[in-house]
Protein backbone atom coordinates (compact mmCIF):
# COMPACT_ATOMS: atom_id res chain seq x y z
CA UNK A 1 0.00 0.00 0.00
CA UNK A 2 1.03 3.59 -0.54
CA UNK A 3 0.96 6.31 2.00
CA UNK A 4 -2.31 7.43 3.55
CA UNK A 5 -3.68 10.65 2.13
CA UNK A 6 -6.98 12.43 2.45
CA UNK A 7 -8.81 14.71 0.08
CA UNK A 8 -8.60 18.39 1.02
CA UNK A 9 -11.41 20.82 0.44
CA UNK A 10 -10.82 23.83 -1.78
CA UNK A 11 -12.84 26.99 -1.64
CA UNK A 12 -15.15 27.64 -4.55
CA UNK A 13 -18.19 29.72 -5.41
CA UNK A 14 -20.47 26.90 -6.49
CA UNK A 15 -18.50 23.74 -7.13
CA UNK A 16 -15.50 22.41 -5.23
CA UNK A 17 -13.15 20.07 -7.07
CA UNK A 18 -9.87 18.38 -6.29
CA UNK A 19 -7.75 15.57 -7.64
CA UNK A 20 -8.86 12.11 -6.45
CA UNK A 21 -5.47 10.58 -7.27
CA UNK A 22 -3.61 9.09 -4.32
CA UNK A 23 -0.80 6.59 -4.13
CA UNK A 24 -1.40 3.03 -3.05
CA UNK A 25 -2.87 0.16 -5.00
CA UNK A 26 -3.69 2.78 -7.62
CA UNK A 27 -3.51 6.43 -8.55
CA UNK A 28 -5.85 8.44 -10.72
CA UNK A 29 -7.64 11.78 -10.85
CA UNK A 30 -10.46 12.48 -8.43
CA UNK A 31 -13.27 14.96 -8.47
CA UNK A 32 -15.44 16.04 -5.63
CA UNK A 33 -18.51 18.15 -5.08
CA UNK A 34 -19.15 21.16 -2.93
CA UNK A 35 -21.14 22.50 -0.02
CA UNK A 36 -22.43 25.50 1.99
CA UNK A 37 -22.13 27.44 5.28
CA UNK A 38 -24.04 29.68 7.76
CA UNK A 39 -24.18 31.79 11.00
CA UNK A 40 -25.27 32.24 14.59
CA UNK A 41 -27.89 33.77 16.86
CA UNK A 42 -27.43 37.16 18.53
CA UNK A 43 -28.40 39.06 21.66
CA UNK A 44 -31.96 39.87 22.86
CA UNK A 45 -34.17 42.97 23.15
CA UNK A 46 -37.49 44.67 22.74
CA UNK A 47 -41.08 45.49 22.35
CA UNK A 48 -44.62 44.26 21.96
CA UNK A 49 -48.21 45.28 22.55
CA UNK A 50 -51.75 44.11 21.93
CA UNK A 51 -54.42 41.94 23.53
CA UNK A 52 -55.50 38.40 22.81
CA UNK A 53 -58.11 38.10 20.03
CA UNK A 54 -61.61 38.64 21.37
CA UNK A 55 -60.40 40.07 24.68
CA UNK A 56 -60.63 43.69 25.75
CA UNK A 57 -57.39 45.66 25.81
CA UNK A 58 -55.56 45.03 29.05
CA UNK A 59 -52.82 47.61 28.69
CA UNK A 60 -49.31 47.08 27.46
CA UNK A 61 -48.13 43.48 27.43
CA UNK A 62 -44.73 42.57 28.80
CA UNK A 63 -42.09 43.25 26.15
CA UNK A 64 -41.26 40.50 23.66
CA UNK A 65 -37.46 40.29 23.49
CA UNK A 66 -36.42 39.75 19.86
CA UNK A 67 -32.99 38.54 18.85
CA UNK A 68 -30.95 40.05 17.27
CA UNK A 69 -31.57 43.18 19.29
CA UNK A 70 -33.13 46.26 17.75
CA UNK A 71 -30.30 48.40 16.40
CA UNK A 72 -27.78 45.55 16.34
CA UNK A 73 -24.91 46.03 13.89
CA UNK A 74 -22.52 43.73 12.02
CA UNK A 75 -24.56 40.56 12.55
CA UNK A 76 -23.39 37.39 10.71
CA UNK A 77 -25.29 36.50 7.55
CA UNK A 78 -26.12 33.20 9.27
CA UNK A 79 -28.18 35.03 11.90
CA UNK A 80 -31.35 33.29 13.08
CA UNK A 81 -34.39 35.09 14.53
CA UNK A 82 -35.65 34.21 18.00
CA UNK A 83 -37.67 35.76 20.80
CA UNK A 84 -37.91 35.50 24.57
CA UNK A 85 -41.54 35.41 25.64
CA UNK A 86 -42.23 36.66 29.17
CA UNK A 87 -43.74 33.82 31.18
CA UNK A 88 -43.15 31.37 28.34
CA UNK A 89 -45.06 30.64 25.16
CA UNK A 90 -44.62 29.76 21.49
CA UNK A 91 -43.39 31.75 18.50
CA UNK A 92 -46.08 31.42 15.84
CA UNK A 93 -44.84 33.69 13.05
CA UNK A 94 -41.69 35.43 11.88
CA UNK A 95 -41.57 37.99 9.07
CA UNK A 96 -38.14 39.14 7.91
CA UNK A 97 -37.74 41.80 5.22
CA UNK A 98 -34.70 43.47 3.68
CA UNK A 99 -34.36 47.22 3.33
CA UNK A 100 -35.71 47.02 -0.24
CA UNK A 101 -38.90 45.43 1.08
CA UNK A 102 -38.19 41.91 -0.20
CA UNK A 103 -39.39 39.18 2.14
CA UNK A 104 -36.94 36.48 3.28
CA UNK A 105 -38.14 32.87 3.33
CA UNK A 106 -37.35 30.63 6.27
CA UNK A 107 -38.71 28.13 8.73
CA UNK A 108 -38.83 27.51 12.46
CA UNK A 109 -36.58 24.88 13.93
CA UNK A 110 -38.37 21.70 14.98
CA UNK A 111 -38.01 22.68 18.65
CA UNK A 112 -39.26 26.23 17.97
CA UNK A 113 -36.08 27.75 19.42
CA UNK A 114 -35.42 30.01 16.42
CA UNK A 115 -36.37 30.81 12.83
CA UNK A 116 -33.77 29.96 10.19
CA UNK A 117 -33.62 31.87 6.87
CA UNK A 118 -33.70 29.49 3.90
CA UNK A 119 -30.62 31.16 2.38
CA UNK A 120 -27.79 33.26 3.82
CA UNK A 121 -28.64 36.89 4.46
CA UNK A 122 -26.92 39.51 2.33
CA UNK A 123 -23.74 41.17 3.58
CA UNK A 124 -23.99 44.80 4.67
CA UNK A 125 -27.80 44.87 4.56
CA UNK A 126 -30.46 46.23 6.93
CA UNK A 127 -33.27 43.84 7.92
CA UNK A 128 -36.51 44.19 9.86
CA UNK A 129 -37.71 41.19 11.86
CA UNK A 130 -41.26 41.04 13.21
CA UNK A 131 -42.02 38.16 15.58
CA UNK A 132 -45.47 37.07 16.71
CA UNK A 133 -45.87 34.72 19.67
CA UNK A 134 -48.63 33.30 21.86
CA UNK A 135 -47.94 33.42 25.57
CA UNK A 136 -48.99 30.82 28.10
CA UNK A 137 -51.74 33.26 29.07
CA UNK A 138 -53.20 32.90 25.57
CA UNK A 139 -52.48 36.47 24.61
CA UNK A 140 -50.66 37.47 21.42
CA UNK A 141 -47.29 39.17 21.74
CA UNK A 142 -45.44 40.95 18.96
CA UNK A 143 -41.98 42.45 18.73
CA UNK A 144 -39.89 44.14 16.06
CA UNK A 145 -36.15 44.47 15.58
CA UNK A 146 -34.13 46.31 12.93
CA UNK A 147 -30.57 45.06 12.56
CA UNK A 148 -27.73 45.21 10.03
CA UNK A 149 -25.47 42.42 8.79
CA UNK A 150 -21.68 42.59 8.67
CA UNK A 151 -19.49 43.25 5.65
CA UNK A 152 -18.09 40.20 3.86
CA UNK A 153 -15.23 38.80 5.96
CA UNK A 154 -11.76 38.38 4.50
CA UNK A 155 -10.92 35.06 6.19
CA UNK A 156 -13.12 32.07 5.39
CA UNK A 157 -12.87 28.31 5.65
CA UNK A 158 -13.13 26.03 2.64
CA UNK A 159 -15.97 23.54 2.77
CA UNK A 160 -17.44 20.75 0.69
CA UNK A 161 -20.42 18.37 0.42
CA UNK A 162 -20.01 14.94 -1.16
CA UNK A 163 -23.54 14.73 -2.53
CA UNK A 164 -25.06 15.82 -5.83
CA UNK A 165 -28.70 16.63 -6.48
CA UNK A 166 -30.69 14.33 -8.76
CA UNK A 167 -28.25 11.44 -8.27
CA UNK A 168 -29.01 7.95 -6.93
CA UNK A 169 -26.66 6.51 -4.29
CA UNK A 170 -26.15 3.24 -2.45
CA UNK A 171 -27.77 2.47 0.91
CA UNK A 172 -24.52 3.15 2.83
CA UNK A 173 -23.93 6.62 1.36
CA UNK A 174 -23.09 8.90 4.29
CA UNK A 175 -23.62 12.63 4.10
CA UNK A 176 -20.02 13.84 4.09
CA UNK A 177 -19.13 17.43 5.00
CA UNK A 178 -15.52 18.52 4.62
CA UNK A 179 -13.69 21.57 5.99
CA UNK A 180 -10.33 23.17 5.31
CA UNK A 181 -8.86 23.98 7.72
CA UNK A 182 -10.61 21.66 10.16
CA UNK A 183 -13.28 23.02 12.52
CA UNK A 184 -11.86 23.69 16.03
CA UNK A 185 -13.43 21.41 18.62
CA UNK A 186 -14.95 24.33 20.54
CA UNK A 187 -16.87 25.41 17.39
CA UNK A 188 -18.23 22.03 16.28
CA UNK A 189 -21.52 22.19 18.18
CA UNK A 190 -22.39 25.59 16.63
CA UNK A 191 -21.44 24.35 13.16
CA UNK A 192 -23.32 21.07 13.61
CA UNK A 193 -26.50 22.99 14.53
CA UNK A 194 -26.34 24.52 11.04
CA UNK A 195 -26.01 21.19 9.19
CA UNK A 196 -29.53 20.01 8.32
CA UNK A 197 -30.51 16.58 7.03
CA UNK A 198 -34.04 15.42 6.23
CA UNK A 199 -34.95 11.86 5.23
CA UNK A 200 -38.13 10.73 3.50
CA UNK A 201 -39.38 8.33 4.78
CA UNK A 202 -38.20 9.65 8.17
CA UNK A 203 -35.23 7.79 9.67
CA UNK A 204 -33.06 8.69 12.66
CA UNK A 205 -29.47 9.77 12.19
CA UNK A 206 -26.54 11.56 13.79
CA UNK A 207 -23.31 13.40 12.95
CA UNK A 208 -19.80 12.15 13.75
CA UNK A 209 -16.65 14.30 13.57
CA UNK A 210 -13.19 13.06 12.66
CA UNK A 211 -10.72 13.91 15.41
CA UNK A 212 -9.01 16.65 13.35
CA UNK A 213 -12.32 18.32 12.45
CA UNK A 214 -11.74 18.11 8.69
CA UNK A 215 -14.78 15.92 8.02
CA UNK A 216 -18.14 15.12 9.58
CA UNK A 217 -20.33 12.17 8.54
CA UNK A 218 -24.10 11.79 8.90
CA UNK A 219 -25.67 8.30 8.93
CA UNK A 220 -28.35 6.31 10.73
CA UNK A 221 -28.13 3.28 13.04
CA UNK A 222 -28.62 1.10 9.93
CA UNK A 223 -28.25 1.56 6.18
CA UNK A 224 -30.81 3.88 4.56
CA UNK A 225 -34.04 2.31 3.39
CA UNK A 226 -34.10 1.76 -0.39
CA UNK A 227 -35.98 4.60 -2.07
CA UNK A 228 -35.15 7.16 0.65
CA UNK A 229 -34.84 10.82 -0.37
CA UNK A 230 -32.03 12.71 1.37
CA UNK A 231 -32.39 16.51 1.56
CA UNK A 232 -29.28 18.21 2.91
CA UNK A 233 -28.35 21.80 3.66
CA UNK A 234 -25.03 22.79 5.17
CA UNK A 235 -26.06 26.31 6.16
CA UNK A 236 -22.57 27.51 6.97
CA UNK A 237 -22.20 30.82 5.12
CA UNK A 238 -21.08 33.44 7.62
CA UNK A 239 -20.85 31.13 10.65
CA UNK A 240 -18.23 32.76 12.93
CA UNK A 241 -15.45 30.49 14.25
CA UNK A 242 -13.11 30.99 17.17
CA UNK A 243 -10.04 31.13 14.89
CA UNK A 244 -11.32 34.36 13.29
CA UNK A 245 -12.60 32.63 10.16
CA UNK A 246 -16.15 32.38 8.86
CA UNK A 247 -18.07 29.76 6.92
CA UNK A 248 -17.75 30.42 3.20
CA UNK A 249 -20.99 29.32 1.47
CA UNK A 250 -24.16 27.31 1.89
CA UNK A 251 -24.28 23.90 0.19
CA UNK A 252 -27.37 21.85 -0.50
CA UNK A 253 -28.41 18.73 -2.37
CA UNK A 254 -31.42 16.45 -2.73
CA UNK A 255 -30.56 12.88 -3.70
CA UNK A 256 -32.19 9.45 -3.76
CA UNK A 257 -31.11 6.10 -2.30
CA UNK A 258 -31.42 3.14 -4.68
CA UNK A 259 -31.82 -0.59 -4.13
CA UNK A 260 -29.93 -2.45 -1.39
CA UNK A 261 -26.63 -3.81 -2.77
CA UNK A 262 -23.86 -5.12 -0.52
CA UNK A 263 -20.47 -6.79 -1.05
CA UNK A 264 -18.73 -8.91 1.60
CA UNK A 265 -15.14 -10.12 1.32
CA UNK A 266 -13.65 -12.82 3.58
CA UNK A 267 -9.87 -13.12 3.61
CA UNK A 268 -10.13 -16.64 5.02
CA UNK A 269 -11.97 -17.95 1.95
CA UNK A 270 -10.60 -15.39 -0.56
CA UNK A 271 -14.14 -14.91 -1.83
CA UNK A 272 -16.58 -12.03 -2.32
CA UNK A 273 -20.31 -12.62 -1.82
CA UNK A 274 -22.70 -10.10 -3.39
CA UNK A 275 -26.24 -9.45 -2.15
CA UNK A 276 -29.06 -7.47 -3.73
CA UNK A 277 -32.10 -6.66 -1.58
CA UNK A 278 -30.89 -9.29 0.88
CA UNK A 279 -30.58 -12.14 -1.66
CA UNK A 280 -27.24 -13.69 -2.67
CA UNK A 281 -26.72 -12.92 -6.38
CA UNK A 282 -23.07 -13.80 -7.01
CA UNK A 283 -19.94 -15.30 -5.45
CA UNK A 284 -16.50 -14.62 -6.91
CA UNK A 285 -12.87 -15.39 -6.00
CA UNK A 286 -10.63 -12.48 -4.98
CA UNK A 287 -7.00 -11.75 -4.22
CA UNK A 288 -6.34 -9.16 -1.53
CA UNK A 289 -3.20 -7.31 -0.42
CA UNK A 290 -0.08 -9.34 0.25
CA UNK A 291 1.45 -9.15 3.74
CA UNK A 292 3.72 -6.23 2.90
CA UNK A 293 0.80 -4.20 1.48
CA UNK A 294 -2.33 -5.59 3.20
CA UNK A 295 -5.91 -4.63 2.41
CA UNK A 296 -7.87 -2.76 5.09
CA UNK A 297 -10.43 -4.64 7.15
CA UNK A 298 -13.63 -2.72 7.80
CA UNK A 299 -16.75 -1.42 6.09
CA UNK A 300 -16.03 0.94 3.21
CA UNK A 301 -18.23 2.39 0.48
CA UNK A 302 -17.70 2.87 -3.24
CA UNK A 303 -16.48 6.47 -3.56
CA UNK A 304 -15.72 6.75 -7.27
CA UNK A 305 -15.92 4.63 -10.42
CA UNK A 306 -13.67 4.72 -13.50
CA UNK A 307 -14.16 2.31 -16.38
CA UNK A 308 -10.54 2.81 -17.41
CA UNK A 309 -7.68 4.57 -15.62
CA UNK A 310 -3.95 4.39 -14.87
CA UNK A 311 -2.44 3.52 -11.50
CA UNK A 312 0.84 5.38 -11.10
CA UNK A 313 2.77 4.73 -7.87
CA UNK A 314 6.20 5.97 -8.93
CA UNK A 315 6.36 8.30 -5.91
CA UNK A 316 6.24 5.33 -3.52
CA UNK A 317 9.39 5.16 -1.35
CA UNK A 318 9.72 1.39 -1.81
CA UNK A 319 10.86 0.57 -5.37
CA UNK A 320 9.05 -2.78 -5.12
CA UNK A 321 5.76 -0.87 -4.96
CA UNK A 322 6.45 1.48 -7.88
CA UNK A 323 4.60 0.78 -11.10
CA UNK A 324 2.46 2.30 -13.86
CA UNK A 325 -0.43 0.07 -14.94
CA UNK A 326 -3.57 0.51 -16.99
CA UNK A 327 -6.61 -0.61 -14.99
CA UNK A 328 -10.17 -1.44 -16.04
CA UNK A 329 -13.38 -1.23 -13.99
CA UNK A 330 -11.82 0.53 -10.99
CA UNK A 331 -13.96 1.40 -7.95
CA UNK A 332 -12.28 3.50 -5.25
CA UNK A 333 -12.71 2.45 -1.60
CA UNK A 334 -10.10 4.57 0.26
CA UNK A 335 -8.15 7.79 -0.20
CA UNK A 336 -5.02 5.69 0.33
CA UNK A 337 -5.51 3.89 -2.97
CA UNK A 338 -7.55 0.71 -2.33
CA UNK A 339 -9.91 -0.26 -5.14
CA UNK A 340 -11.96 -3.10 -6.49
CA UNK A 341 -10.67 -3.63 -10.03
CA UNK A 342 -10.04 -6.07 -12.85
CA UNK A 343 -6.72 -7.91 -12.44
CA UNK A 344 -6.31 -10.44 -15.26
CA UNK A 345 -2.67 -10.99 -14.19
CA UNK A 346 -3.76 -12.40 -10.79
CA UNK A 347 -6.61 -14.69 -11.88
CA UNK A 348 -4.60 -17.80 -10.96
CA UNK A 349 -4.11 -16.43 -7.42
CA UNK A 350 -7.71 -15.29 -6.94
CA UNK A 351 -9.47 -17.53 -4.44
CA UNK A 352 -6.12 -18.95 -3.22
CA UNK A 353 -3.57 -16.34 -2.12
CA UNK A 354 -3.10 -12.59 -1.76
CA UNK A 355 -0.81 -10.86 -4.26
CA UNK A 356 -2.18 -7.29 -4.65
CA UNK A 357 -0.86 -3.98 -3.31
CA UNK A 358 -3.98 -3.64 -1.13
CA UNK A 359 -6.76 -3.72 -3.71
CA UNK A 360 -9.52 -6.27 -4.17
CA UNK A 361 -8.47 -8.10 -7.34
CA UNK A 362 -11.16 -9.86 -9.37
CA UNK A 363 -11.29 -11.25 -12.90
CA UNK A 364 -12.14 -8.94 -15.78
CA UNK A 365 -15.52 -10.61 -16.24
CA UNK A 366 -16.42 -10.22 -12.56
CA UNK A 367 -15.06 -6.66 -12.44
CA UNK A 368 -17.14 -5.68 -15.46
CA UNK A 369 -20.27 -7.25 -13.94
CA UNK A 370 -19.72 -5.50 -10.58
CA UNK A 371 -19.03 -2.17 -12.28
CA UNK A 372 -22.40 -2.38 -14.05
CA UNK A 373 -24.25 -3.13 -10.80
CA UNK A 374 -22.79 -0.77 -8.22
CA UNK A 375 -23.66 2.77 -7.18
CA UNK A 376 -21.53 5.33 -5.37
CA UNK A 377 -22.31 4.66 -1.71
CA UNK A 378 -22.69 0.86 -1.99
CA UNK A 379 -21.03 -0.85 1.00
CA UNK A 380 -18.23 -3.40 0.96
CA UNK A 381 -17.03 -5.12 4.13
CA UNK A 382 -13.59 -6.77 4.20
CA UNK A 383 -12.77 -9.12 7.08
CA UNK A 384 -9.70 -10.92 8.36
CA UNK A 385 -6.77 -8.91 6.95
CA UNK A 386 -3.65 -7.73 8.76
CA UNK A 387 -4.67 -4.06 8.81
CA UNK A 388 -7.68 -2.22 10.24
CA UNK A 389 -9.32 0.60 8.27
CA UNK A 390 -8.05 3.99 9.49
CA UNK A 391 -10.80 6.54 10.33
CA UNK A 392 -10.95 9.12 7.54
CA UNK A 393 -9.20 6.90 4.98
CA UNK A 394 -12.25 7.02 2.74
CA UNK A 395 -15.83 7.51 3.90
CA UNK A 396 -15.42 5.42 7.03
CA UNK A 397 -18.74 6.24 8.70
CA UNK A 398 -19.80 2.56 8.80
CA UNK A 399 -16.55 1.12 10.12
CA UNK A 400 -17.65 1.60 13.73
CA UNK A 401 -20.60 0.63 15.91
CA UNK A 402 -23.56 2.97 16.35
CA UNK A 403 -22.51 3.75 19.94
CA UNK A 404 -19.00 4.61 18.75
CA UNK A 405 -20.43 6.73 15.96
CA UNK A 406 -22.72 8.87 18.14
CA UNK A 407 -19.87 9.40 20.61
CA UNK A 408 -18.31 11.54 17.87
CA UNK A 409 -21.23 14.00 17.75
CA UNK A 410 -20.64 17.54 19.02
CA UNK A 411 -24.23 17.65 20.35
CA UNK A 412 -26.18 15.21 22.54
CA UNK A 413 -27.84 12.44 20.52
CA UNK A 414 -31.16 11.00 21.79
CA UNK A 415 -31.42 7.21 22.09
CA UNK A 416 -31.89 5.82 18.60
CA UNK A 417 -30.62 8.98 16.90
CA UNK A 418 -31.85 12.45 16.01
CA UNK A 419 -35.04 13.02 14.06
CA UNK A 420 -34.83 14.85 10.75
CA UNK A 421 -33.20 18.19 11.45
CA UNK A 422 -35.52 20.46 9.41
Amino acid sequence: MGRFARAGAMMGALVLTASLALTGCGDDDRTKPVFEGGGQQMAPTVTASGAAPGEPAQGALPPLAVSPADGAQRRPVSTEISAKIPGGGTVTKVVLTAANGNAVEGRLRRDGSSWVPSAPLKYGTRYTATVTATGTDGRTHEGTSIFTTMAKPKSMIGSGLYLFSDRTYGVAMPVVAEFSPGIPEKDRAAVQKRMFVQTDPPQPGAWHWLANGTQAYYRGPAYWKPGTTLTVRLALAGVPLSNGRYGNVDRSATARIGRAFEMKVDNATKKMTVYENGALVRTMPVSLGKKSTPSSSGTMVVMEKKESTVFDTRDEPDPANQYVTEIDFAQRLTWGGEYIHAAPWSVAAQGHRNVSHGCVNVSTANAKWLFAQTLIGDPITVRGTERKLVPGNGWTAWSMSWSQFVAGSALPVPDGGEASAF
